[in-house]
Order: structure tokens, then C-alpha cells, then sequence
């Protein structure tokens, strides 16, 4: 009877002691906490890929398992969901549904709406339980956290070569194959991955869309934003191996480094 007369009023009682979001239902909280707290106590047995929620993994088991009855007829990418396959289509249609009501930057998905309308309001629910940096979105944390414990997942078939981000390793892959097919429509600069190019395509726009939540400086991309951000928060996150100095800048380290080979 209590339960029915809080969904009935709407009341949320149970707060996040993180980010003050509040839940209707005590379990609602607890699942949300693993946001915060990393734990990912669902396990599928066997890739042994962990997932915060059970439903989450019985999505995951089903794709192994299920039939994938829709195809996208343009590129033959098949879906086990009909709703699936209507926002991949997106990709090939260009439609963007979903604006953010500050900037009027468009999305071909929701959840990449969200994520970016966080750039305005600064929530960075996502806290590394290392040395308490937080981020925006949970997959710029698990690259993150690679930084403390060494894992580079990506592996180059040809050199062997390991890499921490996926799109370094296609980068990588592409200094082999000297691909450069993107062009800049504008000055014809090529580049070998689109997302460079987009970001470069910025000097001709103008546009800096990754603002400090501090000094409100801004950025053509993430990147840069993370490297400044460190001025305010004083990290350094990149370790000589020889004289354990800290550095902000991957590329303060090599020059360092260097002084110990002469």
C-alpha cells in the first residue's frame, strides 16, 4: 500500500549520495549506485562480458542466441529488434531526431544527446574509484582506467603492437596502409580517420564546443579539454618509469624521457 501511494504522489525518497538523483524504489538506487561505484556483478558465462543490470545481460545472451529476423537493405546489417534496425538506418539516411535545446547540435541517437547535453550542465557521473577524475559518459571511464591498471586490449594483427583506444589501433592501421580518405571539403587536407577530420574541420567553422567547466575556455576537441582541465585539477597521470616525475602531457613525458637515454 505504501509503495502504490508513492508512485501515486510521485515522491522520490531514496537519494544518491553521488549525485543527488533520486528513485522512487530503494532497488532503483541500488542498481544506479553501480553507475558510481564500477560493479558489474552480472556475468555472462561465456565471453564473460559483466553488466550492471540482469536485463542488460539477458539482451546480451539473446543477440548469442537469438535469430536476427531485420535487415537493413542497405548494408545487410541484420538486428534481433525492429527498433534496432530503425536507428542504425539512420546512419545511412542521415536523420538526426534528436536536438539539444541549448546549442541546436541534432543526434541520430538518444543516449548521444544525453551524453552530450552534459557538456552544458558539467554532470560527470562517472568516478574513477582510482584517483576520483569523473566523466561524462561511462565508456570515456573504462578508457580511463586503463591508464591504472595497463591494459591495451587492442591488438595490431601485423606488428603486434597494443593500444589502449580502438580507434588508435585503426589509426595505426592506417599509417600501414598510408589510407588517407578523408577529405576536407574546404582546403582538401585528407586525413585517415573522419573524426579527425571533423575536428580539423572546426579551424574553418570556428566552432569550440567542449567548454572548461572551470574558466570556461573552450576547444575544438575533448581531448585538449581533458589536457587543460588539468591545470585546474593539478593530475598527473603520466609516470617516468625511471625517476617516478609525473607529467600532464603524454608528450611532456617522451621529451622527459629522452634526457635519461643521452
Amino acid at each position: 500500500m505504501k509503495r502504490q501511494q508513492v508512485i501515486n504522489t510521485g515522491e522520490c525518497p531514496h537519494l544518491c549520495d553521488v549525485c543527488n538523483k533520486t528513485f522512487i524504489h530503494k532497488g532503483s538506487l541500488k542498481v544506479h549506485q553501480r553507475v558510481h561505484t564500477g560493479e558489474r556483478p552480472y556475468r555472462c558465462n561465456v565471453c564473460n562480458k559483466t553488466f550492471i543490470r540482469l536485463d542488460n545481460l539477458n539482451v546480451h545472451q539473446s543477440v548469442r542466441t537469438r535469430e536476427h529476423p531485420y535487415r537493413c537493405n542497405v548494408c545487410n546489417k541484420t538486428f534481433v529488434r525492429l527498433d534496432n534496425l530503425n536507428v542504425h538506418q539512420r546512419v545511412h539516411t542521415g536523420e538526426r531526431p534528436y536536438r539539444c535545446d541549448v546549442c541546436n547540435k541534432t543526434f541520430g541517437v538518444k543516449i548521444s544527446l544525453k551524453v552530450h547535453q552534459r557538456l552544458h550542465t558539467g554532470e560527470r557521473p562517472y568516478l574513477c574509484d582510482v584517483c576520483n577524475k569523473t566523466f561524462s559518459d561511462p565508456s570515456s571511464l573504462k578508457v580511463h582506467q586503463r591508464v591504472h591498471t595497463g591494459e591495451r586490449p587492442y591488438r595490431c594483427d601485423v606488428c603486434n603492437k597494443t593500444f589502449v583506444k580502438r580507434c588508435s589501433l585503426k589509426l595505426h592501421k592506417c599509417v600501414y596502409a598510408e589510407e588517407r580518405p578523408y577529405r576536407c571539403v574546404v582546403c582538401n587536407k585528407t586525413f585517415r580517420l573522419l573524426q579527425h577530420m571533423k575536428i580539423h574541420q572546426r579551424v574553418h567553422s570556428e566552432e569550440r564546443p567542449y567548454p572548461c567547466d572551470v574558466c570556461n575556455k573552450t576547444f575544438r576537441d575533448r581531448s585538449n579539454l581533458n589536457v587543460h582541465q588539468r591545470v585546474h585539477t593539478g593530475e598527473r597521470p603520466y609516470c617516468c618509469d625511471v625517476c617516478h616525475k609525473t607529467f600532464s602531457k603524454t608528450s611532456n613525458l617522451k621529451l622527459h624521457q629522452s634526457l635519461h637515454t643521452v
